[in-house]
């Protein structure tokens, strides 16, 4: 039995009781929304991003892509097409939040952000091409993917375990808190360290004007700033005995770890186009298992609470 199921079979149980079909509708949206992450980074990294050079159409005259446009158009539109699956399933998810646990506004409302969300994604995304590329909106564009990340990890977070109290631990809450903040920090540079980067999405499209090499210096900087604020908190959780966060810490530093492995040897590589999309991805699941320990060290109990 994992930390979070256990942490479900106490407190109230019908505030907690969420049916398996909405747990993994759940489930299957943040996974959705962490693939096209995936998808949009082949876009953008196969040199697709204007494959369909318009939008909402692929061309002035066609919705869909045509031949001639070559496989530049079939990954752009592939990508495209992906974001009516994402829909589809916000919307199963949130039909089975009013259907099957009506009284959880919370879930209801983190489902209907994560759809929102999604729709926003797509606008965005479309404006972006017609700004045919702008570091500056693809930018945007990757830092909202993180947002509905989060929320979409927020909200297989609360079906599992349940409407809990805030507790004690403000402390703890606080250093989270912080490792939010430089987690922000190192997605925003990673933007930019994108944008002045050669993977542009198109041939044509414009850099920032930055100079690659210091960005990927400053990128480097929160991300080691995250992990050592994850070792400090883990040797507080575990003087404290916060074992599902310390839980949660321990996986949250081994993707840090696997990440800064990836930037290391993707900076000497010269960046080639796998290890930039693992990069890109394995940042999103960072943000995920990050906001189950956010909401894990808000209802922390401390040591007196214990008594």
């Amino acid at each position: 039995m994992t930390g979070l199921q256990a942490d479900a079979d106490r407190g109230i149980r019908d505030e907690r009781t969420v049916p398996g079909r909405v747990v993994n509708l759940g489930w299957l949206s943040l996974c959705a929304n962490v693939l096209i992450v995936g998808t949009g980074g082949a876009v953008r990294l196969t040199a697709s991003g204007l494959g369909c050079p318009t939008w909402p159409l692929c061309t002035e005259d066609s919705l869909v892509n045509i031949p001639e446009m070559g496989i530049h158009g079939f990954i752009e539109f592939g990508n495209r097409m992906l974001t009516f699956v994402l829909v589809a399933v916000a919307l199963a998810c949130f039909i089975a939040v009013k259907r099957h646990v009506p009284h959880r506004r919370d879930l209801v409302g983190l489902s209907l952000t994560v759809g929102i969300g999604i729709i926003v994604q797509a606008v965005v995304g479309g404006v972006t091409v017609l700004l045919n590329l702008h570091p500056g909106a693809v930018g945007i564009h990757y830092m909202l993917s993180a947002v509905v990340v989060a929320v979409a990890a927020t909200f297989v977070y609360r079906a599992r375990t349940g409407i809990r109290p805030v507790g004690e631990a403000r402390g703890l809450r606080r250093g989270v808190g912080a490792l939010a903040v430089v987690s922000v920090v190192a997605i925003y540079v990673g933007t930019l360290t994108t944008g002045a980067g050669p993977h542009a999405g198109d041939s044509a499209a414009e850099r920032n004007g930055l100079d690659p090499a210091l960005m990927q210096q400053l990128h480097a900087w929160p991300g080691y700033a995250m992990f050592a604020l994850t070792l400090v908190l883990l040797i507080a959780t575990r003087l404290r005995r916060q074992d599902e966060v310390r839980r949660l810490l321990w996986l949250l530093l081994a993707l840090e770890l696997l990440q800064i492995a990836i930037g290391i040897v993707q900076s000497r590589l010269g960046l080639p186009v796998v290890l930039v999309g693992a990069h890109m991805v394995l940042a999103c699941v960072i943000v995920a298992v990050l906001a189950w320990v956010w909401h894990a060290a808000r209802t922390a109990t401390t040591p007196s609470d214990h008594r």
